[in-house]
């Protein structure tokens, strides 16, 4: 009788898996940190690569300069990635007083 319970405690006292390697942090990831999904990262940041590695960089402001990508899947080839416009902005061309399509610069603006 006394073997018996020893097995089972034995399998009970087995570490569970964790869904999330042990050595990722707990706390989100600030400005600079290394992350691997924006979840990782603190409110107002993203998780975009820099070289060949991912950090958490902060969500754009309005009039900051953006990243339109014209062909889905062209944003995994940049070596330094933005983030995207912040909430209730787009990534448009800028406009300019001058020659049409003087600049091909695109700005995070108000919808």
């Amino acid at each position: 009788h006394g073997a018996a319970e020893m097995d089972e405690t034995g399998t009970e006292a087995l570490p569970r898996r964790t869904p999330a390697p042990a050595w990722l942090p707990t706390a989100k990831g600030e400005e600079g940190d290394f992350c691997l999904r924006s979840s990782d990262c603190a409110a107002g940041l993203c998780c975009a690569r820099h070289f060949w590695s991912k950090i958490c960089k902060p969500v754009l402001r309005e009039g900051q300069v953006c990243t339109r990508h014209r062909r889905k899947g062209s944003h995994g080839l940049e070596i330094f990635q933005r983030c995207q416009c912040a909430e209730g902005l787009a990534c448009r061309l800028q406009r300019e007083h001058g020659p049409a399509d003087a600049s091909r610069l695109h700005t995070c603006q108000r919808h």
